[in-house]
């Protein structure tokens, strides 16, 4: 069954394409993300930073993980010019190349006992042209998806890309918790941990084969020439709507709430608190399980009730949450199953939730003329603020205060800024993408 988007042809196996094109290199961002930041976490203090105390070793082994996101912000304005130029295809075609190569390199890195300085420097340069592709790549496959749904269905098919996050953290966790229980500890840090890495190349390699065979946005070909912004996009231009903060501070709520459950904590409980370091892992592959129900669950409710309402829902529930969730999770009186459950509780719902509306929000919120760049700048710098530095700031103030307590604040404020956007932000459930105007300005 055929059908129209704008007047441009496509037919529902082009949906599918598109669909799973969205799907793969999503995975594989968030396959990356997850991979370093547990390697972060839990492997590569001893790996590249051996000479730090192991507080510190976490403080820096998180710094690296935030100096990609540094470089997705320039990736994301680079990039989403071209998108908004030339396509939204080529793009997709070369952030992906981009990223799923330099995931794979990360596995033959020599270590600091073999190089010593330059096993870090050469980590850390990585994850800079590594987060050049990134700063596009959801946005990208945000945008090709969002102008390629129907209306009414919008908000369930965008969630697929949400839905790719999700495959990627469960099976960037899978791997990790396999080889948590298939080899001791001497063995993981000898060679093991480049297992992740390496395998890696395979989804890399189905998605660039899936992108050179997919056909533009139809908004995109659609478009007359002068409604393409044609390079002239400058961020002075960017930041003067009122739609880019809100998106911008969606955005931040949501993946501050990701950078702290899904990367510092692991670190936390493991290195601070002497957890087992299968509890956290498998908590988080159970979790990101449950999320195959409740990504496309949200995206489904977006559609029913609007984007707006399961926003604040969200949010508001994830304020609630916070203090109780977390203070379950640290203590060890509690049987490790009670601990998962919680764990399981929160992500979902400060996580995975907001992430399955966030993709179609976000493509909603910004017009045609720029919507990649706008989508991807806004995506990037709230992303650097939160989880590239969140983390960061988390282990500092943990360390400092010798508590758990400032995880708990960071979720709460991270929440809030959710919250008051949400409550800002106009309705814009099918909205029509081909308009040029933001949703603020309609």
């Amino acid at each position: 069954m055929s059908q129209t988007e704008n007047g441009v042809e496509r037919n529902t196996s082009d949906l599918i394409r598109a669909a799973m094109s969205g799907w793969l290199g999503t995975a594989l961002e968030f396959m990356d993300f997850q991979l370093y930041s547990l390697g972060a976490a839990l492997v590569f203090h001893h790996i590249f930073f051996p000479e730090q105390s192991a507080a510190m070793a976490l403080i820096l082994a998180m710094g690296t993980y935030g100096a990609g996101y540094v470089a997705r912000i320039v990736g994301a304005f680079i990039f989403g010019r071209m998108g908004d130029r030339i396509g939204r295809k080529q793009v997709l075609f070369i952030t992906i190349t981009m990223m799923g190569l330099c995931t794979t390199l990360i596995g033959v890195l020599p270590t600091y006992a073999q190089v010593g300085i330059l096993a870090p420097i050469l980590l850390v340069a990585l994850r800079i042209v590594q987060g050049l592709g990134a700063g596009a790549e959801i946005s990208g496959a945000r945008t090709m998806l969002a102008e390629y749904a129907p209306k009414g269905k919008k908000g369930i098919i965008a969630s697929l890309v949400a839905l790719g996050t999700n495959c990627g953290t469960l099976s960037a966790t899978a791997i990790w918790a396999i080889i948590f229980f298939a080899v001791d500890n001497e063995t993981l840090l000898a060679w093991a941990w480049r297992i992740p890495f390496l395998a890696s190349a395979v989804v890399m390699i189905f998605a660039i084969w899936l992108r050179l065979n997919l056909k533009e946005s139809p908004v995109f070909e659609n478009a007359n020439d002068d409604e393409k912004p044609v390079g002239k996009t400058s961020f002075i231009d960017i930041a003067k709507g009122k739609s880019f903060w809100l998106a911008m501070g969606l955005r931040f709520g949501q993946a501050g709430n990701s950078g702290l459950i899904q990367t510092f904590l692991a670190g936390y409980m493991v290195q601070t608190l002497l957890f087992n370091k299968a509890i956290p892992t498998d908590a988080m592959l159970i979790s990101s399980a449950i999320g195959f129900i409740t990504i496309p669950f949200a995206g489904w409710l977006s559609d029913k009730w609007g984007r707006r309402p399961v926003y604040l829902v969200l949010n508001t529930a994830s304020i609630f949450l916070a203090f109780p969730m977390i203070s379950i999770i640290v203590d060890k009186s509690y049987n490790p199953g009670t601990i998962m459950l919680c764990i399981i509780i929160i992500h979902n719902v400060a996580v995975l939730g907001q992430a399955a509306i966030e993709a179609i929000s976000m493509a909603e919120m910004f017009g045609s003329r720029d919507r990649f760049t706008q989508m991807a700048v806004a995506n990037e710098i709230g992303g650097l603020l939160a989880v590239g530095l969140g983390p960061l700031i988390a282990g500092i103030l943990c360390n400092w205060t010798d508590s758990w307590w400032p995880i708990a604040i960071m979720i709460v404020c991270y929440s809030v800024v959710g919250l008051f956007s949400a409550i800002c932000m106009p309705e814009i459930r099918d909205r029509d993408l081909s308009d040029p105007r933001n949703a603020t300005d309609v």
